[in-house]
């Protein structure tokens, strides 16, 4: 009898615990710029975003990587991206990589603890092999596809979209639900499905369980297609990359109000936790913006890595505000471990800090002092980085004319080398009709061939400095003034460069073509 009643309160105990779990809703946009939000100033319709963000906790020094995979890659395993081999560029479809199989990801550990996670959309980490797949790297289900980007409606993956260096000899179509093509798919904008398939499993979750539901939203992501309602809502607006863009973030936000609804019905919306953010800046190239900051996506100015982000939910203790702490998209694996509460100790170290406290509590301030926003040696465009006539930027050992790379420490920033596109784009007011150069489409923005003209030719420093609190949309290099702070930071880059694994970014595989496989993408080995 003793025996029975200890098995009956270890259950008690468990239900208990698991109750005190939230749910974790993760959205994350794809390409949303700065300043496509109504609460940053936007003429776009946002009103879901910005009910959500205004009542929640507003994240105005939040960053994020410059492009798609490094971006997700931090979120799932906590860890900079030089630590894992994805410095360079984006995975492309004709690559046999994926994230290293032997990194552990923030659903494997979710799991540990008895959620049930599910994702929504799109991958982008790779899908050569099946154990690189959502469903084998710690995901309940996944509806979506794998490539970086895809025609919204038919779901075909064609020329240049299949990516880099293989340009036009690929193609095929991607729509996944688990391991399985899902053709029914096929003719239906990707949004509308990802609405019924995020409130369907909201629906039918079986409470007695925690959720985490990974929504990672197709849009903004160029091509840029959306519905005509949505399109007719911005008669007003004369570019047409930027009135089909706002179109699609519209289409978007309507989604987001869509599972907070499910949420409410459901009775979980008391006990969840909502984060929102973009995985980079926006792309000026396909009608994101950026204003007032400077660059654009794939760019390592505050305009490609300076995240849209929100915090609302279970466990917010000082609501509608905005925190300007210090948080980098690597820190949501050991912040949402932390409230799952599960052990956020791996085999490898990690980069992120749980910022949790900082996010709930006004009063404590992020752990988090430093970013290192890339190290990228393979980075190179038609561009002359010129050396500085200052003794000591060789004292380190650093590479200042060559590669892609960014410290942030404390206020100060630091480049070297090429740091992207580095314009500052106008208010979308001020934009003039504009045509789409398709080269960029090769390889996501990220092709020498998308920087053209002056801007691509002109010689700059190959060490510039800024401080983002007081200057943060970097107008004014500040380098010269600061000698000390720009030692000091070329220090911390040549340590953590010591740190670095090699950057893989294998050649296109031929034996990925869709023509020999049904005529689908998926794992070819």
């Amino acid at each position: 009898m003793s025996k029975l009643f200890f098995i009956l309160w270890l259950i008690c105990c468990w239900q208990s615990a698991n109750a005190l779990q939230p749910n974790i809703i993760f959205m994350i946009a794809d390409d949303l710029g700065y300043h496509d939000v109504g609460y940053h100033g936007a003429q776009i319709h946002t009103p879901n975003i910005d009910k959500l963000a205004l009542d929640g906790v507003i994240l105005e020094n939040y960053y994020v990587q410059p492009i798609c995979t490094p971006s997700r890659s931090q979120l799932m395993t906590g860890r900079y991206q030089i630590h894992t081999g994805m410095q360079h560029s984006v995975l492309f479809a004709p690559q046999p990589h994926c994230l290293p199989l032997d990194e552990v990801t923030l659903p494997q550990k979710l799991k540990e603890v008895g959620y049930m996670t599910h994702a929504v959309g799109k991958w982008h980490l790779g899908f050569y092999k099946k154990e690189c797949l959502p469903t084998y790297r710690g995901f309940d289900s996944h509806y979506g596809y794998y490539c970086g980007n895809e025609d919204y409606n038919t779901k075909l993956v064609t020329g240049a979209l299949a990516g880099w260096n293989n340009t036009g000899k690929f193609k095929g179509y991607d729509f996944h639900a688990d391991v399985y093509p899902d053709f029914s798919a096929n003719g239906t904008y990707s949004t509308y499905l990802y609405e019924k398939r995020a409130t369907d499993i909201i629906y039918f979750h079986d409470q007695r369980k925690p959720l985490f539901m990974y929504m990672a939203f197709q849009s903004v992501h160029f091509p840029l297609q959306a519905p005509q309602k949505y399109i007719d809502m911005y008669k007003d607006i004369k570019d047409n990359n930027r009135r089909v863009y706002s179109a699609m973030v519209t289409a978007m936000d309507d989604v987001v109000g869509a599972i907070v609804n499910a949420l409410k019905l459901t009775k979980l919306y008391e006990n969840t936790i909502i984060v929102f953010t973009t995985d980079n800046g926006g792309q000026t190239l396909y009608g994101g913006n950026n204003w007032p900051l400077r660059g654009r996506k794939a760019s390592l100015w505050e305009g490609g890595v300076r995240g849209v982000g929100f915090v609302h939910g279970a466990g917010v203790k000082d609501t509608k505000r905005t925190s300007m702490e210090l948080m980098h998209v690597s820190d949501w694996f050991p912040t949402l471990l932390h409230v799952a509460g599960a052990n956020a100790t791996v085999t490898k170290p990690l980069d992120g800090l749980n910022v949790w406290e900082a996010i709930a509590d006004k009063s404590v301030m992020s752990p988090r002092k430093e970013i290192l926003h890339n190290i990228d040696p393979s980075f190179t465009r038609p561009y002359s980085p010129t050396p500085p006539m200052r003794p000591y930027i060789n004292k380190h050992g650093v590479d200042t004319l060559h590669g892609h790379t960014a410290l942030r420490m404390n206020k100060w920033k630091l480049y070297t080398g090429d740091p992207g596109y580095e314009n500052w784009d106008p208010v979308p007011s001020l934009y003039l009709n504009s045509t789409v150069d398709t080269t960029c489409l090769v390889s996501d923005g990220y092709h020498p061939d998308c920087v053209t003209g002056p801007e691509a030719l002109k010689e700059v420093p190959s060490v510039r400095l800024f401080d983002i609190l007081a200057d943060p949309e970097e107008r004014h290099d500040v380098a010269d003034y600061f000698p000390h702070i720009v030692d000091t930071m070329l220090g911390k880059i040549a340590a953590y460069n010591k740190t670095a694994v090699p950057v893989v970014f294998p050649k296109g595989d031929d034996r990925c073509d869709p023509a020999l496989h049904g005529g689908v993408w998926g794992p070819w080995e």
